[in-house]
Formats: C-alpha cells, sequence, structure tokens
C-alpha cells in the first residue's frame, strides 16, 4: 500500500508518495500563489486546487496510491457551505485595518484560558475571523463549516467536512486545552454550531476516484504540520523528546516544559497534539528570516564561511520578521559588510543562536530532534549540538517529518504498519569561538527579556 501527502506549507507545497517501508517513492513541488481580492492578499486557490488534483492523480496512476493524507501550515481558516467556499481563503500575514482592530481585540479570550498569545497579523486565525466577520458577515452567515486548513484540502478532494483537534489548538484562540473543548470565544461569536464534528487526524472521511482508474481512494483526514512531525518521533519510542520543526517558521516542542514557564510575550503556547494533549511551544518565523538575511541564499553555506563571520563578528541580531521570542526590536547586521556567503553563514548562525535561545526557555533538558529544511546537510543540527554538549541531539533520517508523520497517521488509521527510519545521531561542529559568539550576541540585546530570562538554561 501507498499512501499521498500534500504537505501544504506556506512557502512551498509538496506531494510525496509513501510506501509503508517509510521510503518516499515520488515527490512534486509548488509554491502557493497570493493575490489581492476585495481589499485582501488570498490564496489563489484554483490554481493551488489544480497543481494538488494533477499531482495525485499523476501518483494514483503511477505509484499504485490508495489513500491522500493532507499536513498542513497554522494560521489558516476556510469557510464553505455545501460546495464551495463563501469567501476566498485569508493569508495571515496581513493586519487588520486599525479601526478594526480595535473594535475585535478586546473580544480574545485571556492567555490563561487558551493559551494563545495575541500576536500580529493572523497568527491567531480567531483574530482574522474576527476581522473578516465584522467586514463580510454574510460570508459567515452562508457558511455551513468552519474548516482548518487541513480539513479544508481534505473536504476538496473528497471527504466529508470534519474538525481535527491538532489544528483547532493551534494558537488560533478557538481552543481552551485544559478544558479539551471550544474556547469562550467560539460561543460568544456563535460559531460553535458551524464548527464539524471531530474526528481524529488520519481518519477516513470519504473517497473518490482520480484519473482513469477505477479504484475509489481513501481521503484522510488532515493534520496541523508541526504536530505532524512531533507525532513521527513520539511514535517510535524515543523517550522524552524536543522537536525543533523547521520551515518558514521554526516551531520548538517540548511536552516536558510546564505550563507556568510559558510566557505569552515571547511567543510562547500551548500546541495540542493529536489526540488532544497539551504540548508547550516557542516559534520564531525562522525560514523567513533566513531568506531575509542570506539574500535569499540557495545551496550548501560554505563551512570556511561560518568561520569568517565567528572570527569576524558578523552577526545578525533580531526579529526579521514578526513574531518570535525578540519581537520588540528590529533586525540588524553587524561587524562589517558580509560577502554573499558570508551572509548566508551569519543568517545560519542567527537560526542557530535563535533556537538555542527557544530550547533555553522551553526548559528543554531532554533528547533534541532536529527537523525540516532549515537542517538540509545536517550544519543547524551540528551547531546547536556544539552550543549545547549537555544535551543529545539527533536529526530526521529526511528533511520531511511533517509529511512522514502524516503518513504514519493514515496508514496507522487502517490498522497497516508504517516503518519510518529513526533518527540519526548528530555529529557536533568544531567552529573556533563559537561559545563566545553565542555570548557576545546575547549581550547585544541582554535588555529584552528573553535574553535575560534564558540566561541559566540548558547548555
Amino acid at each position: 500500500m501507498n499512501v499521498a501527502v500534500l504537505d501544504f506549507g506556506k512557502t512551498n507545497s509538496k506531494l510525496f508518495v509513501f510506501g509503508q517501508d517509510g521510503r518516499i517513492l515520488d515527490e512534486r513541488r509548488t509554491q502557493p500563489k497570493w493575490v489581492q481580492q476585495g481589499g485582501f492578499s488570498v490564496l489563489d486557490e484554483a490554481a493551488l486546487h489544480d497543481w494538488a488534483f494533477g499531482a495525485v492523480t499523476d501518483a494514483v496512476e503511477n505509484n499504485g496510491v490508495e489513500g491522500v493524507m493532507v499536513s498542513g501550515h497554522g494560521c489558516t481558516f476556510a469557510l464553505v457551505d455545501g460546495k464551495a467556499l463563501t469567501h476566498p481563503i485569508l493569508d495571515y500575514e496581513q493586519e487588520p485595518p486599525a479601526e478594526i482592530a480595535v473594535r475585535i481585540d478586546h473580544r480574545i479570550p485571556d492567555f490563561a484560558e487558551t493559551f494563545s498569545p495575541r500576536l500580529p497579523l493572523g497568527f491567531n486565525y480567531g483574530r482574522h475571523m474576527l476581522w473578516l466577520q465584522q467586514v463580510d458577515p454574510d460570508a459567515f452567515s452562508n457558511a455551513t463549516s468552519i474548516l482548518g486548513y487541513p480539513q479544508y484540502w481534505s473536504w476538496r478532494l473528497g471527504g466529508r467536512p470534519v474538525s481535527e483537534v491538532s489544528y483547532l489548538g493551534c494558537h488560533s484562540h478557538l481552543w481552551a486545552p485544559r478544558e479539551r473543548d471550544y474556547s469562550s470565544l467560539v460561543d460568544a461569536e456563535g460559531w460553535r454550531g458551524q464548527m464539524p464534528a471531530f474526528e481524529r487526524a488520519g481518519a477516513v472521511i470519504g473517497e473518490r476516484r482520480f484519473g482513469n482508474t477505477e479504484r475509489s481512494i481513501a481521503i484522510h483526514n488532515g493534520v496541523h504540520d508541526s504536530n505532524a512531525a512531533l507525532y513521527a518521533y513520539r511514535r517510535q519510542g524515543l523517550g522524552p523528546l524536543t522537536v525543533v520543526s523547521t520551515g518558514t517558521w521554526v516551531v520548538v516542542l517540548n511536552p516536558d516544559c510546564p505550563l507556568e514557564a510559558l510566557d505569552s510575550e515571547r511567543d510562547m503556547l500551548v500546541n495540542v497534539d493529536v489526540d488532544g494533549g497539551p504540548v508547550p511551544t516557542i516559534r520564531f518565523m525562522g525560514g523567513r528570516e533566513f531568506a531575509v538575511i542570506s539574500g535569499g541564499w540557495q545551496g550548501a553555506i560554505p563551512l570556511g564561511s561560518i568561520q569568517q563571520a565567528l572570527d569576524a563578528g558578523l552577526m545578525a541580531l533580531p526579529s526579521f520578521a514578526p513574531g518570535g521570542p525578540i519581537s520588540d526590536r528590529s533586525g540588524e547586521i553587524i561587524g562589517g559588510t558580509p560577502s554573499a556567503a558570508q551572509r548566508a553563514a551569519v543568517a545560519l548562525l542567527y537560526v542557530a543562536l535563535m533556537v538555542d535561545l527557544c530550547l533555553d526557555l522551553i526548559h528543554s533538558e531532554n533528547t533534541v530532534i532536529v527537523d525540516g529544511g532549515l537542517n538540509t546537510g545536517g550544519l543547524l543540527a551540528g551547531l546547536l549540538a556544539q552550543l549545547r554538549p549537555g544535551q543529545t541531539f539527533l536529526q530526521g533520517a529526511s528533511l520531511e517529518g511533517s509529511a512522514t508523520g502524516a503518513a504514519a497517521l493514515a496508514f496507522e488509521s487502517l490498522g497497516r504498519d508504517f516503518a519510518a527510519e529513526p533518527p540519526e545521531p548528530v555529529r557536533a561542529t568544531q567552529f573556533g569561538g563559537l561559545a563566545g559568539y553565542r555570548e557576545a550576541w546575547r549581550d547585544r540585546f541582554a535588555g529584552h527579556g528573553a535574553a535575560a530570562k534564558a540566561a541559566g538554561g540548558a547548555r
């Protein structure tokens, strides 16, 4: 049996075909397009659907796929009636107008209820729901279902409308983790009746035929991408662990962190795993910041450029994107004018130092698994292992932990085994001056709370 996983990221969307042995048999990639329409930045849904439908059809016809699973980025919702969207899907990277923000922000529940910090733009998608309801109430009144982004695509491809807890619990303002129920916002706005019944991530919620095949293909309920990565490793019985999931966002999940340690001012929050359990989390927009700092660098980073950046004191100071634990200052590069390769080195060092800071803030003292595209070549994990010699570091055998976890959920829902490769040991880098560079970097913004709070963290 093979399963196709559509992994819808904010910057890149991918299709992978997984066999039961965990191998990726085929893959396709595209980039979603965001367009201006009706005063909003919205998804070009038709273009992404055409790509996804074509990719799934090819996978069914050429790879014997028997099921389709979805993994999706956070912060995004869809309003649908029985047949279509009642409003285009909003881009979460836009801020409501100030006059509307004043009216809606006081309706957001307290952090103590939702463990969702008050974040800018649409990083809490409940905030964007309030915005859209203000300007287009018909979009809500005409909708029969409010769907999370992965659930939208599972529905669009042939499944029935359902809810899923890992997505609703992803800093949305819509979920109360301790109560394991919708938040007060959902009832205050009258949305509960439009929330479909829950199904576990991976459950079969429909079937359809693709292309010229006579077989009906199972449609599985989708999952939040970072929680899928967490599931990929927790299911392997590796003991207590922290997962660093990297992509457009770097999401650091440590189930062992006490809830009382979470600081809403530092983009610390509770995610919810696929079975409804709370997962303390901290995050920053690391992939986006890497692109900004590096000038869009592609490919391997020369090791010599990293040592040159360390020796010269070239460093990037936060922040280069909204959100994250140091959101109260603007990013800058100091220490000189780096070459193109040195800029890429500075960008990777920045991501490593930010992850190191996040690991301190999230009280990570257990095994750390580094996963995702920013760890291409294992260099990010190696830097972290050098920065934190007191911890064990592992890295995903592939870069696709989110898709792998999603595939596991789909196979397991059918009672099938799924033998994903275990994570691999990380070899610490041996750069000179890295520890001093880290201390100098933190000293540069020592007046900002996150650096001070992290000073006593694990090493």
